[in-house]
């Protein structure tokens, strides 16, 4: 009972178990007739029908074989589930944990709000004469500065006036 998935497409050999969900792992069992390959779900079933098929036939020996491959994989996958489910419960669990301390810190900060709102002259009032409060001026809080006049504009120079070709021109 090798997992395929380790064997063939774990290049980097370095012999730790693959882990994962086994539920869903691919299989190849060596049966007494050969491989069975697939999922523990699907080696149970195989392995149920080659017993059936056993029992029908009159072998009694193949039957208990195929019955007790089919237990091996019935069992394996049955812890599987039981490891998945308990790691499920202890998620919610730790969700469940989450969710009340989140309410206990909500109720808490809506007790605080409450009290400020009903003694604003108990809570403590920030320093606003320090100016390295990180805090943006904004326009109308800043002292308006006296702007300097602007200095005149120098004139344009004056160009030498040229007779246009349209104009007449003057006597000589």
């Amino acid at each position: 009972m090798r997992s395929s998935k380790s064997r063939s497409r774990n290049k980097n050999r370095n012999n730790r178990p693959s882990g994962g969900n086994i539920i869903n792992r691919v299989f190849d069992s060596s049966g007494p007739d050969g491989k069975v390959r697939g999922t523990p779900q699907q080696i149970i079933e195989k392995y149920n029908q080659l017993h059936r098929d056993a029992v029908l036939s009159g072998d009694r020996v193949d039957a208990e074989n195929y019955a007790q491959h089919a237990e091996h994989y019935t069992r394996m996958l049955a812890e599987a589930q039981r490891e998945v489910e308990a790691k499920r419960e202890e998620q919610e669990e730790q969700n469940r944990q989450r969710q009340a301390e989140r309410d206990r810190e909500r109720a808490e900060r809506l007790k605080a709000q409450e009290a400020a709102a009903n003694d604003p002259g108990s809570m403590e009032q920030p320093d606003v004469s320090d100016s390295d409060s990180g805090l943006v001026d904004t326009p109308e809080e800043k002292p308006k500065r006296e702007r300097k006049p602007r200095a005149p504009r120098k004139p344009k120079p004056q160009q030498a006036e040229q007779p246009t070709p349209d104009a007449p021109e003057a006597a000589e």
